[in-house]
């Protein structure tokens, strides 16, 4: 009997990562690309005074989160990236919960990336080129306050 591979298919091979959704806020939105899921953990380097040894010692610091990028098609009246844009006062805006949803090929949750108070640092209209037949592409850029990952 020939082996399918459909045992492996689940335990063996990567998840492609082509096929995933994003839910911003309470509605479900579809981008081409989103970049900069990044924590880092700051150094702090520190050298007791009575330490025999002539080096400093690297201890854990504070976290740090990439601002994330996302991209995606542009359509004749949508305006959602732009109207919470428009929503920032001084020290202020309106902050929203974005999860992002890795899938697997029929369409279920594998794994999910939450940004906690997410607020748009900057957003990038498409270029226009008249030697160009290109999809027009705009992309949003998303601070946050912390990343969560589940990964069911």
């Amino acid at each position: 009997m020939a082996d399918d591979a459909s045992t492996q298919a689940n335990s063996v091979w990567p998840i492609a990562k082509f096929y995933f959704q994003v839910q911003w806020d309470s509605k479900v939105m579809l981008f081409q690309e989103v970049s900069g899921l990044d924590i880092e953990t700051q150094a702090i380097e520190y050298r007791a005074g009575n330490s025999p040894d002539f080096s400093v010692t690297q201890m854990p610091g504070l976290r740090k989160y990439s601002n994330v990028i996302m991209k995606k098609g542009i359509f004749k009246s949508d305006s959602t990236f732009w109207d919470w844009f428009n929503q920032i006062k001084m020290n202020t805006t309106k902050r929203l919960p974005i999860t992002i949803s890795l899938l697997d090929e029929a369409g279920g949750i594998t794994m999910v990336w939450t940004l906690s108070h997410a607020w748009p640092t900057k957003i990038t209209a498409t270029n226009l080129d008249s030697d160009s037949n290109e999809v027009a592409i705009e992309s949003i850029e998303i601070a946050h306050e912390g990343i969560s990952i589940d990964t069911r």
